[in-house]
């Protein structure tokens, strides 16, 4: 069997490890398998000798092939998070040994300031539905949502009507790894989606009451792709940057909280973050917050 073949058969083993054994999402399952076959394509070029125990050398040559591939310094440092996690799936299983890969770091560079928007930036966003457009009660609804509670898009299209507690102020949100928590609303965003819930829903005619929160024309589930190009639509119309995507909200709830003096680990548990190392890359944003 040939190394590519037999890199293939364990990539299959490490999704299956992922998936049944380690609970994690089917996006984040497919997305180390996406960055695992660009490793198993350098494999099958021959530039590794035995990809059981890679030199060091071997992986320097395979991160200047990522910088070849004119890959963003944040995609080159998912890749090696994903080889890592591939080497010690194989460690495990007394398959490989993870002991150079592990020596792999990744540049501070490599932690980009994320795109954050302006309190009065996010206002115009969030006005920038009207009644001309068709569903701006549930669009609305959509733009508070993903400002009030920072939750990811995948997270906001699976918000389930059972899931919200609009009295309580708070919604139950299914993140990665299918861990539920519980996330605050403000009074802007119950206000939005009670509106929403009793008028807008309306427009979707459907014979059984509809299990999701918020719902495509067609009175189904609203997927990320939608949700995406719904959030271009009013970035273009409030004359954002075009840069500015549903994550882009998520940014901006998280740095404007902290610049609010709200608690880093508080911050972490609303965003669903499993280290708090990703959460204090938000501290770096407001500069004049961390010198205070």
């Amino acid at each position: 069997m040939t190394q590519f073949h037999e890199l293939h058969e364990e990539l299959t083993a490490f999704r299956h490890y992922m998936k049944a054994e380690r609970g994690m999402a089917d996006n984040t399952v497919i997305s180390y398998g996406h960055d695992l076959e660009r490793y198993a394509g350098f494999v099958a070029l021959g530039k590794i000798r035995d990809f059981h125990k890679p030199t060091l050398g071997e992986l320097a040559d395979y991160l200047s092939f990522m910088r070849e591939e004119a890959l963003a310094p944040p995609s080159i440092a998912r890749h090696l998070v994903s080889l890592k996690m591939l080497y010690r799936f194989m460690k495990l299983e007394e398959r490989a040994d993870s002991t150079t890969v592990d020596l792999l770091a990744s540049p501070s560079l490599w932690e980009r300031i994320p795109q954050v928007l302006s309190p009065e930036a996010v206002e115009q966003l969030l006005n920038a539905p009207q009644p001309a457009d068709r569903f701006h009660l549930r669009d609305r609804a959509i733009l508070e949502t993903l400002y009030a509670t920072g939750c990811r898009a995948s997270e906001v299209v699976g918000l389930k009507v059972a899931d919200l507690y609009l009295d309580a102020m708070f919604c139950k949100c299914l993140g990665k790894g299918n861990k539920q928590r519980i996330v605050p609303l403000g009074s802007k965003a119950v206000m939005s989606l009670r509106i929403y819930m009793g008028e807008g829903r309306a427009l979707f005619t459907t014979s059984t009451p509809a299990e999701y929160v918020f719902l495509s024309r067609g009175a189904r589930k609203l997927d990320r792709e939608m949700l995406w190009m719904l959030v271009k639509k009013y970035v273009k119309r409030a004359g954002l940057p075009k840069k500015t995507s549903p994550h882009t909200l998520r940014h901006s709830f998280a740095t404007h909280l902290l610049s609010n003096g709200a608690d880093l680990r508080a911050v972490q548990e609303m965003l669903g973050h499993a280290s708090i190392g990703t959460t204090q890359i938000y501290t770096h944003v407001d500069r004049k917050r961390l010198k205070e």
